[in-house]
This record gives C-alpha cells, structure tokens and sequence, in this order.
C-alpha cells in the first residue's frame, strides 16, 4: 500500500496536495475572522473531490469489489464509528465536562432559533399560507444548508489522505535506508496519528474558546479522526469513508432538530442488514472453495 501511496506526483498534484492540506489550515484559521475565508474553505473541499479521484486508485491499488462488496463494506464501517464515536463521546463526557457541557449548550442554542419559529400555533391564531410557506423555506434554508456542510465534512477524508501522503513522502526521503527494508508500519501509524491530531486541532481553529473547551475539543475530535483514519486504511476505500463520515454527520444534524436518536435507531436497522450481507457473502466463498475442491478431484 505505502509503495502505491508514495509512488512518485506530478506537479500539478502535488500543488493540490499542498492546497487541501497547508492551504486548508490557513483557511481555517482565518474563517473565525473573515466570512469570504469560510466561503473558499467551502470551494477548496468542493474542489478536493476531484483530487480524491486521483487518491483513490494509489490507496484501492485495482482492489476490486461488488456492489454487495461496497454496500456490506460501508455498513461494517459505519456501524463501527457508531460504536466507536459512543466510547468517545462517553469518555469525553466525564473527561472533560467542560467541553461537554459546552457542546451540548452549543447545539441547544444552534437549534433553539429553528425550534422557536417552528411552534404550533394556537387553535386561535390564523397562518396565512403564504406566511406558512415562507417559514418552511426558512427551516429548509437553514437544516439544508447544515446538511450541506456535513457533505463536505465527509472530503475532510480527502484531507486525511492527501496529509498521509505527504507524510510518507517525508518519511521515504528522510529515512531512506529504513524505507527500503519494508518496514513503513510504523510510517503510517505515525501518519495517522499526526492526522488525527491535525483534524482535532482544525475543529478548534475558527473559534476562541477556554483552553479547558479547547483540550477537550482537540482530544474529542482526535479520537474522531483517529478512528476514521483506521476505517480508510481497513477499508483500502476513500469514498467508503467520505460516506461514513457524511452520513454521520448528516444524522446528527438531524437529531439535533427532529429525531434525538436517529443514529441509534439507524444503526439498529443496518446491523441484520449487515449480518445478512456477511451471512450471503460466506455463502459465496463456500460455493466457491467447493467448485475449486470438485475440480480438483476432477483433475
């Protein structure tokens, strides 16, 4: 895989590397200050699909898979962040409470504003339809619009990627003799841990916050990213973890204005799903070993 990852760039790419990497933390920084930064951070994700094209083949290296593959693949992972990012949010909470209390009032006064326009009115009132259709674009407007910042949440993994080449291109140059002996375990795992460490960083960058909110921003978060970064490496699938991390967060958007355990109940619903997919993809490896035995005897 790393000899895939590391196998020599273009310029071009390696200027878009540099962009959605080292361009991405200066953007960041600077939304906290400047709405038109928020705009081209937006514009920069946008644009990192097509990079993650390129990345995708280095990291997939021609593995190739069914549709049932990818679809069982996606579940497996999905329900292992869901499980995964319980455990952290669990720690976190009695961790740092201050950052957890924090969040919670965060997302309670996020939502308050939707929550108060969106009241039933009174047997008495009358709602003019006009005025009526007006609040519902303004609840779309604004539930959209947050639904489309978690679809480019899920090109972070872009980032994640594009940083882990970068790092094991370092890596190959400044410890060649190591590099050549094949031993590049221990690159990724310091790769994936920087990364990790960044994504938890970037989540504290476009705000000021008490250094006690900000630790348990960064630790939180980190965990969160370590735990996508072992999903990308698992599933050798970029845009598997790209949909495991919008979905995700699509989800949780959701239980902030309509159903509070939506992910809970998501993940009740896809786990037989996956035990059936496991279940009829066991078949097929039966089936197949048996006809390679019977030829076997045949010959």
């Amino acid at each position: 895989m790393t000899t895939n990852l590391t196998a020599p760039i273009s310029k071009k790419l390696l200027f878009g590397l540099l962009t959605i990497t080292i361009g991405v933390e200066i953007i960041l920084y600077l939304s906290g200050y400047s709405q038109l930064a928020g705009t081209i951070y937006d514009a920069i994700m946008v644009s990192s699909f097509f990079i993650g094209l390129k990345l995708h083949r280095r990291l997939s290296n021609g593995i190739k898979k069914t549709k049932l593959q990818h679809i069982q693949q996606f579940i497996g992972a999905f329900l292992l962040f869901i499980l995964g990012s319980t455990v952290i949010n669990i720690y976190s909470s009695y961790a740092f409470q201050d950052f957890s209390n924090d969040y919670e009032q965060y997302v309670e006064d996020y939502t308050e504003v939707v929550s108060a326009e969106n009241e039933i009115a009174k047997p008495s009132e009358s709602i003019e339809p006009v005025e009526k259709m007006w609040e519902v674009i303004d609840e779309i407007d604004r539930v959209g619009y947050d639904i489309f910042t978690d679809i480019l949440a899920g090109l972070e993994e872009v980032w994640r990627l594009a940083y882990i080449i970068l790092i094991l291109l370092v890596f190959k140059k400044v410890f060649p003799k190591r590099w050549q002996s094949g031993r590049r375990d221990g690159f990724v795992l310091v790769a994936l841990f920087v990364t990790s460490v960044l994504f938890g960083i970037d989540h504290t960058l476009s705000s000021i916050q008490s250094w006690q909110y900000e630790i348990g921003a960064i630790v939180t978060f980190a965990n969160m990213g370590l735990l996508f970064g072992f999903i990308l490496l698992w599933t050798r699938n970029l845009w598997v973890t790209v949909l495991v991390h919008s979905v995700y967060d699509i989800l949780a958007t959701l239980s902030w204005y309509y159903v509070e355990f939506i992910l809970e109940i998501t993940a009740l619903i896809l786990l037989p799903i996956y035990l059936i997919l496991m279940a009829i993809e066991n078949q097929k490896v039966k089936r197949s070993s048996e006809i390679v035995v019977t030829e076997d005897i045949a010959n």
